[in-house]
Parts: structure tokens; C-alpha cells; sequence
């Protein structure tokens, strides 16, 4: 090991280390110890801190895209000629036990293959810049990764190797599901990344996709002071599956909880995370849970799922019933009666009433707004495509990269 990973975890460790015990004195109530606490979803934890007041820069209004291997399909690449993306991020690639890129995976094949090249190719037409999305999901699998600074120096020059062969301009990192102890180690890993990166192209650029708890503010400050460029925090999943009913990005809760979108604003910014730096993240799709009956926040009874608008334009085109505006988390609700079978085992029906909760445009405005009261980079979505043929969606990005919401 040379002298400088060394060093960089010692220096890493410390700025984290600071905000960890901050963390820990703001919040006394927290149930686990240093300070923070998410699940194994990454989902942040109840406690919010003092926010520490910090003059706003002048916002600028970058626009950060998310494009899952999924959604890279027939129709894609003239979506995205309309959409005014300045940051196109192709997800996703991943390592092997061993460090190197995984090349039998779905993501890496389409990102490397004729549609990936088409993406990048016509992005770059535009002046739209293209990241490389890595991603390393599961408590066990980081433990393994971030254990071993020679499997992440095979990663590292995997990764770096990748984006130089495909023409991307940077690499975003997206890693989920670690331990507080390792947060330095990611890091260092982040720093080391953009160092070997910028070795290959000097104008190369990393950014760091975090999650809204105590656990991402921790890792996006070890990101930032790492070097990361871009802090892409994800202002989603708030709600998720396993919850109860409510909006994916939330600008108040509903059920008292203080996790909400300037909860989580605070929070990063509190523990140091560069304002102008970070990306706000939204979520372009929704939630659809099984409830008791057809009012808002009607308890539900079962998981949820995903819910995209893409997938879904009949029934957005003609509802059973208009939506309902949830006032408090801002988020449409929508309100589906229970059908009944006309043949045994038809899929078709539902047993019971079915609650939507999903961001229109007109919900997500104010959210955007978010981006300009605080000075920040700019906003980005989660995921681009999901909003295909909806154009009021593409409407609202083009006025905010523009600057036109205030």
C-alpha cells in the first residue's frame, strides 16, 4: 500500500469521523449509535438536525438524468433529443468478486453495445455530457469491496479503462446498503476514482448518488472531501414498498415524521456537504399500494410497488376517478376501486381498493423549486424514461433548465 491511500483514509476519516459525532450530539434519540441510522434500503432515520444557517450561493440549474439499462430501448434516443438533460448517466456497470467490470450483465451490454453508443454519440451532438453509473448494492458485497484496496484499484482502472473506451466523461458512483465503518473507505475509494480518471482525461469528472439519510449526508461529506464534483442526493423512496402509504419525495409528512425533502437539505448541508455541489434528485414514478378504503392515507395491506407513469398512459388519460392533491406531502393520490373477476384467476383483478401516490409535473414544480431556495447545482431524476409520452414532464425540465420556475 503507498503512502498516499494512507494518508487520504486518515484525512477522509477525520472530516467523517466530525460529522459523525456531530451527528451523534444532534441527535441524542437516534437508536443507533454513532448518530446515524438507516435500514438495509438506505432509508433515512426519524431524527432531524439543527440546521447550520450558511450564505446561498446563486443556484445554478444543472439537470442530472438517470437512464437505466431498461428504459435503453426502441424509442430512447428521440426521448431523450427533447429532454435538456446537461448530464446524461447511463446505469449501470458493476465488479466481480475479483475488481473487474462485470461484463455479462444486462447494463453492461447495453451501455457498451449499439444503443449505448447511439446514447452517447448523439448526447455529445448536443453538448450533453454522459457519466458511467457504477453501482454496488448489499451490506456483505461492500464489506468485501471496501475491505480490499487491491480489489477496488482492479475496479478503478476497470471503470476508468470503460469510460475512456466508450467516450463517457465522467464516472457516478452509486453505492447503497454499507456500513458506518466503511464510510471513509468509501471515500478514499471515491478520491482515488476521480484521481485515476482525471490521470486519463483532466477534464474528467465524478459525482457521488447518496441516499437522504444520516448514512448518505455521511457518505456524500466523505465523497465531497474526496473530490467528488457532484453530489447527487436522492430525494426519493422516502415511501417505499414496506412503508406506510405517502409520497416517494415528500415536502412535509403526513404521518408527523420529520424525513422530508428539506429535512434532508438541512441535514446535508448541516453536516458540510458543499451546496454547490449538490444535485437534488426527484423521483419520476410513484407508489401503488393495496388499502383499506378509497381516502387519502388509508392503511394498506400488503407491500407496494412501483408505479410509472410511462406504463400507465390509458389509465392517466382517463382516470376511474380525477386525483386528489395531498396538500401536506404534496403528491397526486389516486383512488381505485376494487374490481371483480369475471373469470376465476383473472390477473386483471384487484382485491380491494388500490391507493396511487405519484409526482405530476405540477407536484414536482415546487420540489424543483427546492433547488433555487437553496443554491444549489442544479436537480436530476430518477429515472429518464419513466416519464415517456408525457410531454407536460419534459415541459417543466425545459423551463427548469432554463431558470423560468420563480
Amino acid at each position: 500500500m503507498t503512502r498516499r491511500p494512507v494518508i487520504g483514509l486518515v484525512a477522509v476519516a477525520a472530516v467523517v469521523t466530525i460529522a459523525l459525532v456531530y451527528l451523534a450530539v444532534s441527535s441524542p434519540s437516534s437508536p443507533s449509535a454513532p448518530g446515524l441510522a438507516a435500514g438495509a434500503s438506505g432509508h433515512p432515520s426519524t431524527d432531524a438536525p439543527t440546521p447550520v444557517p450558511t450564505p446561498r450561493p446563486t443556484p445554478k440549474h444543472e439537470l442530472f438524468g438517470f437512464v437505466p439499462y431498461w428504459e435503453m430501448n426502441d424509442g430512447i434516443a428521440e426521448h431523450l433529443a427533447k429532454t435538456p438533460l446537461t448530464t446524461l448517466a447511463l446505469f449501470s456497470v458493476t465488479h466481480t468478486k475479483t475488481g473487474t467490470i462485470n461484463t455479462s450483465q444486462t447494463g453492461y451490454k447495453r451501455i457498451t453495445g449499439a444503443i449505448g453508443k447511439q446514447l452517447i454519440r448523439e448526447a455529445h451532438d448536443r453538448g450533453v455530457a454522459v457519466q458511467l453509473v457504477y453501482t454496488s448494492f448489499g451490506v456483505a458485497r461492500n464489506e468485501r469491496f471496501f475491505g480490499s484496496l487491491e480489489v477496488q484499484d482492479v475496479t478503478i482502472a476497470g471503470l476508468v479503462s470503460l469510460a475512456h473506451r466508450i467516450g463517457a466523461d465522467g464516472i457516478n458512483v452509486d453505492v447503497e446498503q454499507i456500513g458506518v465503518d466503511l464510510v471513509p473507505a468509501y471515500g478514499l475509494f471515491v478520491g482515488r476514482l476521480r484521481d485515476a480518471l482525471r490521470a486519463m482525461n483532466p477534464d474528467g469528472l465524478v459525482s457521488a448518488a447518496t441516499t437522504s439519510g444520516r448514512t448518505g449526508a455521511a457518505m456524500a461529506l466523505a465523497a465531497s472531501s474526496s473530490g467528488a464534483d457532484r453530489i447527487f442526493l436522492m430525494g426519493y423512496d422516502y415511501h417505499y414498498a414496506g412503508s406506510d402509504v405517502g409520497a416517494s419525495a415528500p415536502m412535509e409528512r403526513r404521518d408527523g415524521a420529520e424525513q422530508d425533502l428539506p429535512w434532508s437539505l438541512d441535514l446535508y448541508e448541516s453536516v458540510g456537504v458543499p451546496v454547490e455541489k449538490t444535485i437534488l434528485g426527484l423521483p419520476l414514478y410513484g407508489m401503488r399500494w393495496r388499502v383499506e378504503g378509497p381516502e387519502l392515507a388509508a392503511s394498506r395491506l400488503g407491500d407496494g410497488a412501483i408505479w410509472v407513469p410511462a406504463d400507465n398512459p390509458k389509465f392517466l388519460a382517463d382516470p376511474p376517478a380525477p386525483p386528489e392533491l395531498d396538500p401536506i406531502e404534496i403528491v397526486e393520490f389516486y383512488s381505485v376501486a376494487p374490481t371483480v373477476s369475471p373469470e376465476p384467476g383473472d390477473s386483471r383483478a384487484t382485491a380491494g381498493w388500490q391507493a396511487i401516490y405519484v409526482d405530476s409535473p405540477q407536484t414536482l414544480e415546487p420540489k424543483l423549486a427546492l433547488a433555487d431556495d437553496r443554491g444549489l447545482a442544479g436537480a436530476g431524476f430518477w429515472a429518464i424514461g419513466y416519464e415517456r409520452g408525457i410531454p407536460a414532464y419534459t415541459d417543466l425540465m425545459t423551463r427548469f433548465a432554463k431558470g423560468g420556475l420563480q
